[in-house]
């Protein structure tokens, strides 16, 4: 049964030559007992994607289909689903099977049960995993820590695909990034707009580079460059918002304990 009082979860569906996980992945979301929208966006696919893409939205299994002419990165995908969104809570779903969209019902309830604005689905929360890089994991690691001191928050898992948002507080967010600086700077956004968040642990089935894996070490290194930038470059009275949020919270406070 869906959930009560959930009307529609958009999913956004970021696709970059994925010719042959795409329909899998799209009937596991058909799948799933949820009222959903997907949208799918084709960013500029080389290798048959666009024509699957086509196929699959003339059978109804996507709802709204985007197709950009030249491949402008993962960031621009999810801002065009974004601009397109009518769902209560939005959540963007990787197209290479590497996370499982029966999970879907686990990651937004804190949202549903009104304790979140926002949830990460999280690798490293004990939940069933492929055994792959021992250095992607380190890097991971590494790029969460860094996240956490600048944001303040404890995450176990910043740079995971899975984070479902209120589709409100989503589109108020200031978003720039292109490519895979996304992550952080959703990350920081949400910080820096004092949303509640919380983490479910997810299971992760992680592809090989032979089996088309496409972030790299190049990617880590950007990321490294994102987190600071996101953080200590805020958008314009970002910091003013999160000052003033954050007296309004401690004056609650105080109000409870008097």
């Amino acid at each position: 049964m869906p959930p009560a009082g959930m009307r529609k979860l958009w999913v956004i569906f970021p696709v970059y030559n994925e010719a042959g996980p795409v329909a899998t992945i799209l009937n596991r979301l058909r799948a799933v007992d949820l009222p959903l929208e997907i949208v799918a966006v084709d960013d500029g696919s080389r290798d048959g994607t666009g024509d699957v893409l086509s196929a699959l939205h003339a059978a109804g299994r996507i709802d709204v289909l985007i197709t950009q002419v030249a491949n402008r990165g993962k960031g621009t995908a999810i801002r065009a689903g974004m601009a397109a969104a009518t769902g209560d809570i939005i959540v963007v779903q990787d197209a290479d099977l590497e996370y499982d969209p029966a999970e879907l019902p686990r990651l937004i309830q804190p949202i549903l049960d009104g304790k979140a604005d926002a949830v990460f689905g999280s690798r490293f929360l004990g939940g069933d995993h492929r055994v792959l890089y021992f250095w992607h994991s380190i890097g991971n690691g590494v790029l969460t820590l860094l996240s956490n001191m600048l944001t303040d928050l404890n995450l176990t898992d910043m740079e995971t695909c899975y984070k479902a948002v209120r589709s409100p507080l989503m589109k108020s967010l200031v978003l720039t990034s292109d490519r895979f600086g996304f992550e952080p700077e959703i990350t920081a956004r949400l910080a820096q707009a004092r949303a509640r968040i919380w983490e479910v642990s997810i299971s992760y089935s992680g592809r090989t580079y032979a089996e088309g894996k496409k972030i790299g070490w190049r990617d880590g290194l950007a990321a490294l460059l994102h987190i600071l930038r996101f953080n200590l470059f805020p958008p314009s009275g970002a910091r003013a918002r999160e000052a003033a949020s954050r007296e309004l919270a401690d004056d609650a406070a105080r109000s409870a304990l008097e």
